[in-house]
């Protein structure tokens, strides 16, 4: 919460304006920016539901699935086409600062190479559905259809993601995220002042960091 961030818009498709832009396909492990979806099985739950979200709301999550993978949840783990993700895990100490974004200062990772993702000890035993509010997502196991995506906040006790709400359609990816350009922490007190707030309130650590 409070990040800016530098989004690559051209990245997974230039458009009309710009299609000499270089361009490619989305790949699992990558930060996204997307339009909130919506239930897309049931409308009417997203009006029902807490925390509801209008479809003008622009997340950020790690690309989890890719079309025509399989995706089950097996307690902490995310097991996609019967592999296990390769993540690494962390416990959340101050989980509400954590958010859906790793970052980092060194340099990339190699493919292959592990992220980390962060759960709360006390929420360990937790069951979380997919899509339908069942309680079953454990041990339910879903295909991603064609032009979707199934994505997860690295913080995974208190991220609203597709084990709620379901696949993210192509259409709605904006695109990468790539640089925190600017990070403010929103809840800190205010001076009531712009500058003193800008100086004393900036998360100087994050702010210039790339997202990984």
């Amino acid at each position: 919460i409070g990040d800016h961030l530098l989004v690559n818009k051209s990245i997974f498709a230039p458009g009309e304006t710009m299609p000499f832009l270089p361009q490619r396909e989305i790949k699992r492990g990558e930060i996204i920016v997307f339009k909130y979806p919506g239930n897309i099985y049931d409308s009417k739950s997203d009006y029902d539901r807490p925390d509801n979200k209008p479809i003008t709301t622009n997340y950020v999550k790690r690309v989890i699935g890719l079309p025509g993978d399989t995706i089950r949840l097996e307690g902490r783990s995310v097991i996609v086409n019967s592999q296990p993700l390769p993540e690494h895990q962390i416990e959340a100490i101050d989980h509400n600062r954590k958010d859906p974004l790793e970052i980092i200062n060194d340099p990339p990772r190699k493919p292959g190479e592990t992220y980390n993702v962060y759960y709360r000890s006390d929420l360990m035993d937790d069951e979380y559905p997919i899509f339908d509010h069942e309680g079953k997502g454990n041990d339910k196991e879903i295909t991603v259809p064609p032009n979707h995506y199934f994505v997860m906040g690295d913080n995974r006790n208190n991220s609203q993601d597709s084990r709620y709400w379901g696949f993210v359609p192509r259409d709605f990816v904006i695109g990468r995220a790539m640089f925190v350009y600017w990070s403010y922490d929103e809840s800190a007190f205010s001076n009531n002042n712009f500058l003193v707030d800008f100086f004393k309130n900036t998360r100087w650590s994050r702010t210039g960091t790339m997202v990984k």
